[in-house]
């Protein structure tokens, strides 16, 4: 997959969001774990932003950074991990 570079968006209580922006400033509510692995919970939590786009953080640093992708980039790494392109990771 190609170096995703994002572009500030919409603002979201009067900031512009980014890739990279502290997650906390995007608030608390709203964030999900879509999966769990049996490493206790230590995970990836995901948000959907009122523009579409989806903020990807780290459970264990809810203040850490936010990384901040498209509809169509989330899909293309679903789908891509789903068709085995990501497997090389984990053998």
């Amino acid at each position: 997959m190609d170096r995703i570079k994002s572009q500030p968006g919409p603002l979201f209580c009067g900031q512009r969001i980014y890739n990279g922006m502290p997650a906390r400033e995007l608030g608390s509510e709203g964030w999900h774990k879509p999966w769990s692995g049996g490493n206790g919970g230590n995970c990836l939590e995901a948000m959907k932003l009122a523009d579409g786009r989806i903020a990807v953080r780290q459970s264990t640093d809810p203040d850490g950074p936010a990384l901040i992708y498209t509809p169509a980039e989330m899909t293309a790494f679903i789908e891509g991990a789903k068709a085995g392109e990501a497997d090389f990771l984990v053998s």
